[in-house]
This record gives C-alpha cells, sequence and structure tokens, in this order.
C-alpha cells in the first residue's frame, strides 16, 4: 500500500546523521538479504556522505518525511549538463510503500526543470525491485559495471605513459577528452578533485589522453584508449570505497584487473533518460554515472 501522508522538502545540513543512519540500514540490509558485502560500512561513514552531498552546491537534496520524521532521502549531482541520481535511500520500515518512486520523481522533476540534458544512474544488480522501478520510470540500461576491488598493483610505469597528479591547468585538457569520449564533459567534478588533490591524469606523446579524478567508488576515468586507463589504474596507491567500476563490455580492461588480483565485488547496470552517447573510448563511471 503506497503511503499518502509523506511530505518532501530540501534537505539541510542538520539531517546528515539521520539520513545516514538510513543509508546504512537500508544498503546493509539489502546486501545481507543477497549475501553481499553493505556499500557503508558504518552509520558513520553514511553521514559523512550525506553531510558532504546535503552541504555541496553542486548537488540537489530532497527528504522524505512521514509524521514529522525522515523516513528517505535523494540527491542530484548537477556539476555537468548531465546529472547523476543517488544516492536514493528508504527506511527500511517504509521499504515498498512507494516513498522510493517519489523521490525519484522529484528529481526527475527537478533536472527537468532546470534543462539536464540526460540523467544516469546506477543500479546495484541483485536489487531487482528498484531496478523495476527505474525502467518503470523510463529509465534505459545501458552498461553492465563489474565493481572491482583489491591491493594497489604497484606495477613499474608503463612505457610511454606518465601518470601525474593534475593541476588547474589541465581542466580544459580533462574536459576534450571527457567530450571526446562520452559527448559531453564533467567539468564540474574534475574542478572538484583539482580542489581536494584528488584528480591524476595519464600523458602519451607529450598530452594529456586521460584523467582520474580518483580511483573510487564515488570518482570517474576517462582515456582515450584502455591502456590510458591502465596506466591511471596501475599508479593507484589504493581504491577508495568498495572499489571501482569497470564496463564489462571492456573485456580487455576487466580481464586485466582480474589477472592483478582485483576481485569482483558485484555487478551494476547504468541507466539513463534523455541524452545519451555511446561511449568512444575507455570509462570507469563513478556510483553516481
Amino acid at each position: 500500500m503506497a503511503i499518502v501522508d509523506l511530505t518532501l522538502r530540501p534537505g539541510t545540513a542538520d539531517d546528515a546523521a539521520e539520513c545516514g543512519r538510513i543509508c546504512y540500514e537500508a544498503f546493509s540490509g539489502i546486501a545481507e538479504e543477497h549475501a553481499f558485502p553493505p556499500d557503508f560500512p558504518s552509520p558513520e561513514v553514511g553521514a559523512a556522505l550525506m553531510e558532504g552531498a546535503l552541504t555541496h552546491p553542486g548537488f540537489y537534496s530532497v527528504v522524505a518525511e512521514l509524521d514529522g520524521r525522515i523516513v528517505g532521502s535523494n540527491f542530484l549531482d548537477e556539476r555537468s549538463a548531465v546529472v547523476g541520481v543517488g544516492p536514493i535511500t528508504v527506511d527500511p520500515t517504509v521499504q515498498n510503500a512507494g516513498v522510493g518512486r517519489r523521490l525519484m520523481r522529484d528529481v526527475m522533476d527537478r533536472a527537468t526543470e532546470r534543462g539536464a540534458a540526460g540523467i544516469r544512474l546506477l543500479q546495484t544488480g541483485y536489487h531487482n525491485r528498484s531496478f523495476s522501478l527505474y525502467v518503470s520510470l523510463g529509465f534505459v540500461h545501458r552498461a553492465t559495471l563489474a565493481c572491482v576491488q583489491g591491493p594497489p598493483l604497484r606495477e613499474e610505469e608503463m612505457p610511454g605513459y606518465v601518470v601525474r597528479e593534475a593541476t588547474d591547468a589541465d581542466l580544459g585538457a580533462c574536459n576534450d577528452v571527457c567530450r571526446q569520449v562520452h559527448g559531453v564533459d564533467r567539468g564540474g567534478e574534475v574542478a572538484d578533485a583539482l580542489k581536494q588533490g584528488t584528480a591524476r591524469v595519464v600523458e602519451r606523446a607529450g598530452r594529456v589522453t586521460g584523467y582520474a579524478t580518483d580511483l573510487a567508488f564515488f570518482a570517474h576515468a576517462v582515456g582515450e584508449t584502455t591502456p590510458d586507463l591502465q596506466a591511471l589504474i596501475a599508479a593507484a596507491a589504493q581504491f577508495r570505497g568498495p572499489g571501482i567500476l569497470v564496463p564489462t563490455s571492456d573485456s580487455a580492461l576487466l580481464r586485466w584487473c582480474l589477472s592483478r588480483d582485483l576481485k569482483l565485488v558485484q555487478l551494476m547496470s547504468l541507466m539513463t533518460t534523455g541524452l545519451y552517447n555511446q561511449p568512444d573510448g575507455a570509462y570507469l563511471p563513478s556510483i553516481l554515472y
């Protein structure tokens, strides 16, 4: 039965702890049902994630309340022309009652109002209910991603490829590579990564041919070729969060990762509405898209 008396409102920094608790319990509960490790190891990690999204000017947030208590939240990453959804979480006590659909409708309406070219999200492969929800809302499955995790590769630098810390002067080149591969850039995310000191670029023949905002669950990477991404992955000091997301269609890259003791954690689905260009190059999406 759908919940009727649900109130939606903008999120605030004061919501971080409760939204973080719900985020942790919702994701860990579903993961445990299917015998998978949780994406977030504790409520505190969930709260830190929520606080970051709730206070970032590039994110739109919506919180669902029932009888004065928070029962869910959703976010829209608006840093680029194409927007990313998530994380969307619903309190386990009110799941399957229409809260998730209301939260999704809200961010989709927001994307339409601001004229976003497209909407993207990543969906957990073993969660059939969320897949069905997104399809019913008009999302199209575009790619299957393998989340892989393990120790840093600590390999020697690949001949002909130089990986270094990105600087502000690299922003234009990074945007050029992203537009070449995806048809749009993600300059807002790259700018944030530059401020945080996590962005890296790979150079080949004296020019930037790929970049990574980080090698992490909440970061993305783009390269003209698969070896460009291999160089970035090989140079990473660690893979933050649950792991990096490798398109299964890039069998050469996935096989290369698995041959270096990175382990498959789970499969995920990239789903979109609106503008979507088939990538012309190599890429690692973030959990948002």
